[in-house]
């Protein structure tokens, strides 16, 4: 007799981002529907108290597809958000990184506002982008705590700093039961024209020890950074900052990048006969230890733009075995996949960023094998960051 089973398929919607049609002067009417909102829907547009937000927090666009996110500053010309607004999910085409600009609330719809990603007008926009995954599978093993991407600006739009990241853990975040201290601020292509929309303070999932917590920490590649979140999205959310209150005011402690979701299906002979409807568990967020690390890197990284030295690390990754792919002098995502592999086998922080640093290290590799002379760069052509150095902690 063939089995017959009902079961729970989990699945993770990332995207709330959004699309619009763009016009000049204004950022225009929604095609979005809401993404998940719990109970009563008690989004409101950014207070007057919270205006500052409008400085610090903004709107990722890319008029080829129409894709709208939020990002928001961490420094003078650096923004985080979600790494499935630049690259997509898996199987899905990667925006064209060259035309996405970032535009901040207060700037309005002003034309000519938005400001490109740093290398966009050499062809190099992918180096001043550093991302968890270009590749986000949405099924078991969901990768979402991957789901994290820092952009490095071509000019130093946020001139008034960025919002802090400070490192709470998720269980920390879901210590008490019931206690409200998450929120969530951002674009919702269902709610406010086009406003930065407050979703008021909400819960945190605590993934206990009981089978509910265990199943759905077992449908995550990692567990471990990820924020289980009752704060009501909409589309184009996707990048927005989970806040807490600080004692200098707002600070970050994740990025809001989806939704999960679990389904019945009926199965027989592993083949689905029916799916039912979907229940909305809760939306995801990637904590900031999934990233701090790197955005440390990424703050003092001097990126390499030169082809000459772009093909200068090709061969070299090449001669360590972790690259196979032309030697062409151009940044991709075999490249970017490379330079991960050299630094973990360095054992340090994965980036995938071109920097004259990685370079410089790689050469000394090479030399003590081979006795080839120490890098020194080709050109002065290199983009450095502005996101803060890590400080000491305090005692």
């Amino acid at each position: 007799m063939a089995a017959v089973l009902t079961t729970a398929s989990p699945v993770c919607a990332a995207g709330p981002y959004g699309q619009a049609t763009a016009q000049e002067g204004d950022t225009a009417k929604a095609l979005l529907q809401p993404i998940a909102v719990f109970g009563a829907d008690d989004r409101t547009l950014l207070p007057a108290r919270m205006t500052q937000l409008e400085d610090k927090i903004g709107m990722l666009y890319e008029p080829r597809s129409r894709s709208v996110c939020t990002a928001f500053c961490i420094g003078e010309d650096t923004v985080a958000t979600a790494a499935h607004c630049l690259f997509r999910t898996r199987g899905e085409r990667p925006l064209q990184l060259a035309n996405v600009t970032f535009r901040l609330s207060s700037m309005g719809g002003r034309r000519g506002a938005g400001v490109k990603i740093a290398g966009a007008a050499q062809g190099a926009a992918e180096q001043n982008v550093i991302t968890g995954t270009t590749s986000l599978s949405t099924k078991p093993p969901i990768d979402a705590t991957r789901d994290w991407a820092l952009i490095r600006l071509a000019s130093p739009v946020c001139k008034k700093g960025g919002l802090p990241l400070v490192r709470r853990t998720p269980a920390e975040l879901s210590a008490i039961d019931g206690e409200r201290t998450l929120y969530q601020v951002g674009y919702h292509g269902d709610f406010g024209k086009w406003r930065l929309t407050l979703s008021p303070p909400c819960t945190v999932r605590r993934l206990g020890r009981n089978a509910g917590g265990r199943m759905i920490a077992g449908d995550f590649a990692d567990a471990s950074a990820l924020i289980l979140h009752t704060c009501d999205t909409g589309g184009a959310s996707s990048g927005s900052p989970l806040l807490v209150d600080g004692p200098r005011g707002p600070e970050v402690v994740g990025i809001n990048v989806g939704t999960y979701l679990q389904s019945h299906v009926l199965t027989q002979d592993g083949e689905v006969l029916h799916r039912y409807r979907s229940d909305t568990v809760a939306n995801t967020g990637v904590s900031t230890l999934a990233f701090m690390e790197q955005r440390d890197s990424f703050a003092v990284a001097e990126v390499i733009t030169s082809r000459q030295d772009i093909r200068r690390m090709q061969r070299g990754l090449a001669s360590a075995g972790h690259y196979d792919g032309p030697l062409d002098g151009l940044y991709g995502p075999a490249l970017r996949a490379a330079i991960e592999k050299f630094e973990g086998a360095e054992r340090r922080p994965r980036t995938g960023l071109a920097s004259t640093a990685l370079l410089r290290r790689l050469e000394a590799v090479i030399a003590e094998r081979t006795g080839s002379p120490a890098y020194e760069p080709t050109s002065d052509r290199l983009e450095t960051g502005s996101v803060p150095r890590p400080q000491p902690a305090r005692r």
